[in-house]
């Protein structure tokens, strides 16, 4: 599924070639009027969490959401596409430039108003892209949940926090030392947030800091490393399902212990 990275920066290349053109044709195969933006001109392009939202001269607002496998590209008049034309969710023409939304499950036209009064958007949490990160609200946010909650859960809960998925949960709880399935209640939540969001924005192209240390330089350090040695310590990666979500999960068993505390800061990670 992509992150909220990926969709950030899917966001600014959008921007980039459909902002202040006027929609000439659209088509969709999905059961909405997408023929009230042709004339319309596109405002601006968001990324929110995982959630795309394009803004139109009129108030309306197209929402995409990818989920596993969807895309948007954005191709030159006449240009052959990198996926089939079946696969093709939304196409939009404006001037030179068609943007194809390609896969994704999620394609809705909301009225003038409409995000505000949107169930899913309403309640995302703070994006963790977003600098400053309101980690209050994180943590408030967190507070709500069952203390029960493993932390490998909490992260994907995109009404705690918006944007992080399956890689940087993983990597983010690798470089903090804390296993997915301990309590939120006993993690520091709000530090393995702030490495997951300095890991984010660094592959988003919004800081030169990549966090602690950052990724690994020959590629991630436990996700989908299953059974591979860990590029730190040597022990055998794990993976498995963490509470009730169906993304599976990755650590190290030693470097993340189940029953260890949780450093006071991210642990640094070698390459190697």
């Amino acid at each position: 599924m992509p992150e909220g990275d990926t969709i950030f920066r899917t966001a600014t290349t959008l921007r980039r070639w459909l902002v202040e053109r006027e929609i000439s044709a659209a088509r969709t195969t999905a059961p909405v009027p997408i023929q009230l933006l042709v004339g319309d001109a596109v405002d601006a392009v968001d990324a929110r969490a995982k959630h795309l939202l394009m803004r139109f001269s009129s108030g309306r607002v197209l929402h995409t959401h990818m989920q596993m496998s969807g895309a948007w590209h954005v191709y030159p008049g006449g240009a052959r596409w990198r996926r089939p034309a079946w696969r093709a969710r939304v196409v939009l023409e404006a001037g030179e430039r068609v943007a194809v939304c390609f896969d994704a499950p999620v394609v809705e036209l909301l009225a003038p108003g409409g995000e505000q009064l949107h169930p899913a958007l309403a309640a995302l949490g703070p994006d963790v892209l977003v600098e400053p990160l309101d980690l209050a609200a994180v943590l408030a946010r967190a507070a709500q949940r069952s203390p029960e909650t493993e932390i490998g859960e909490l992260l994907l809960d995109q009404r705690v926090v918006g944007g992080i998925g399956n890689i940087y949960r993983s990597e983010a709880l690798f470089l903090t030392g804390v296993h997915p399935r301990r309590r939120a209640a006993d993690v520091d939540v709000g530090a393995v947030v702030s490495v997951a969001a300095d890991l984010m924005r660094a592959a988003a192209g919004l800081s030169a800091r990549p966090g602690p240390r950052g990724l690994s330089p020959v590629g991630p350090y436990v996700y989908r490393r299953a059974g591979r040695p860990c590029r730190r310590c040597g022990a055998r990666i794990e993976a498995g399902r963490v509470g009730t979500q169906t993304r599976t999960a990755y650590w190290c068993p030693r470097c993340q212990p189940l029953g260890s505390r949780v450093p006071a800061t991210p642990a640094g990670g070698g390459g190697g």
